[in-house]
């Protein structure tokens, strides 16, 4: 059986397995770790295994490429990459800086190696707000490449000095608000899990401080966020607006409770790209290494390293 040989060649090897929350349910199944973005970049900073093999999306692996300068850090598909941080490119942000001096530049670990160079702060979707809390008032902030991220930060902050980037995350994007309140008048008593990423979060913002979810309980969290959450609730019903992939890990660690998609489309293509049958090929023939220039890493380190001091 796969899963066997996968287990047995990981230990093997000395090579710890890292998989993201979007990661298809098998894929999970053989992770050391499974998590949000913030989690399992803390993970690889720490972790004493000499091989990291990262299930998830290139930037991930990067990141952890960078934390982690003397291991080896291997994804296994090249091609799995992400809409978000397409988004913007080098030359888009060193532009960007150039019209805003003095400006402090926060980007989200959604971002390449080359973008993180020119970061001062890298932020995760459940540090974001303390991340640009912690900048001093009086200092603009740049803040990249999530538009919907960027517009619920400066909601939470009451930052008027704030730039956002017109940049989204296509299954995010997709999330419509109609699509929640079907799921919502169909599930009973369910409660809201909303990432800030989706392109309705602001709208329920407004709709749940102007009452249009009556008493239901409505949580904007990031995906780890949401599992913690889902945990520790009386609720036994709860309507997810995030890639589907949480699903899986949420209906494992509550057994007794009921999770629905707030939109059964919102599946990342690239995430699903990582196969069982490409991780024990990754395994076997150590593939594909993941390899970070040291001068553009050093630069991407320090804004890293601020996202992990901050929790």
């Amino acid at each position: 059986m796969l899963t066997d040989k996968i287990l047995k060649l990981k230990k093997e090897k000395d090579v710890v397995i890292l998989a993201h929350n979007y990661q298809l349910p098998e894929v999970q199944d053989v992770a050391d770790f499974v998590g949000d973005s913030l989690g399992l970049s803390r993970q690889a900073a720490k972790t004493p295994h000499k091989t990291i093999l990262f299930c998830g999306v290139h930037f991930m692996a990067e990141t952890a490429a960078i934390i982690c300068p003397d291991k080896k850090v291997l994804i296994p598909d090249l091609s799995a990459g992400c809409s978000l941080s397409d988004s913007i490119t080098l030359s888009q942000l060193k532009e960007w800086k150039k019209s805003h001096p003095g400006a402090i530049t926060v980007g989200y670990v959604n971002t390449t190696a080359e973008i993180k160079s020119e970061l001062d702060y890298c932020c995760t979707s459940s540090n974001a707000v303390n991340v640009v809390k912690s900048i001093p008032k009086d200092k603009d902030v740049l803040f990249l490449p999530d538009m919907f991220l960027g517009s619920y930060v400066a909601k939470m902050t009451g930052r008027k000095n704030m730039y956002i980037w017109a940049g989204e995350c296509h299954v995010h994007a997709g999330i419509r608000s109609d699509d929640i309140q079907k799921q919502l008048d169909s599930y009973a008593n369910s409660e809201l899990l909303i990432h800030p990423e989706c392109s309705c979060t602001s709208q329920i913002m407004y709709d749940v401080a102007v009452g249009d979810y009556s008493n239901r309980q409505v949580q904007i969290l990031s995906t780890e966020g949401m599992m913690n959450y889902a945990k520790q609730s009386t609720a036994k019903n709860f309507v997810v607006a995030t890639e589907t992939g949480i699903l899986y890990r949420m209906q494992q660690q509550n057994p007794d409770k009921n999770f629905m998609p707030a939109s059964k489309g919102a599946v990342c293509q690239y995430m699903k790209m990582i196969t069982l049958d490409k991780v024990y090929a990754s395994l076997l023939e150590e593939k594909y290494e993941v390899l970070v220039p040291k001068q553009i890493a050093d630069k991407a380190r320090v804004a890293i390293e601020r996202m992990l001091a901050i929790s």
